[in-house]
């Protein structure tokens, strides 16, 4: 049993590190922030670090191919530099599961990547929640309207059974209402270092995700794609 007692009042105190992410992002100059997604290693971490990333993410679905254990994850986010976001990827697990490996792992954000309820996305008070949406011809983007009271959400491309990491870009032209939308956008779904900008200048999203698309194999990060789609992703040459 992991002990998570103050587990809230810390990530509400981190507001400093990544207060003001609520503000929508403007035009193709502004700059966008970087998540790497799927990490299963250290070496993979650093690299990502090294390259200039925003955050990290780390996904506990065990049916993933880059399921990481509590504990491994834990050991990981131990090294990493605290300037570093550290998001944790929840699908449809329950909310003692979700408490605990937040608490070991001392998580800065939680994202929610499968059917969970407004209701549910509301019960972790003092944390940040990113709810994440499957995009499809069928999307709804009224549906974002229920979440409004997450700290962020996400759009990843949908693909029936799986929860991301298909690696698998969507029409990017289906979110015509993200201007409305108040609090930060996360933009998934088979970004790389060739189409991230074109699709930062349609979707204008305040973060990007990329995942498969940087590994040599599911759960193994290629390090030269990482440094590439970051300085892609941040308009460096």
């Amino acid at each position: 049993m992991v002990d998570t007692k103050g587990q809230g009042s810390r990530v509400k105190g981190q507001g400093s590190r990544v207060k003001g992410q609520g503000s929508r992002v403007k035009g193709q100059g502004s700059r966008v922030k970087v998540k790497i997604c799927g990490i299963t290693s250290l070496e993979d971490a650093l690299a990502a670090v090294q390259a200039g990333c925003d955050a990290l993410g780390f996904n506990f679905f065990k049916k993933s191919p880059r399921y990481i254990t509590p504990f491994k994850a834990a050991e990981i986010i131990r090294r990493l530099p605290k300037t570093v976001v550290k998001i944790g990827i929840f699908v449809n697990a329950g909310e003692k599961t979700i408490r605990k490996i937040a608490g070991l792992c001392r998580l800065d954000m939680l994202q929610f990547h499968g059917d969970e309820s407004p209701e549910f996305c509301v019960r972790f008070k003092g944390q940040k929640v990113i709810k994440t949406f499957r995009v499809d011809q069928c999307f709804e983007p009224e549906r974002v309207n229920n979440y409004k009271k997450v700290f962020a959400v996400l759009f990843d491309s949908y693909d029936y059974g799986k929860y991301g990491g298909t690696g698998k870009k969507f029409n990017w032209k289906l979110l015509p209402h993200l201007s409305r939308i108040k609090q930060p956008v996360f933009l998934s779904g088979g970004l790389n270092h060739i189409n991230v900008r074109r699709a930062i200048c349609l979707a204008h999203p305040q973060w990007v995700d990329a995942c498969s698309s940087l590994e040599v194999s599911p759960g193994k990060k290629d390090h030269a794609k990482i440094r590439k789609f970051i300085k892609a992703a941040k308009g460096q040459h």
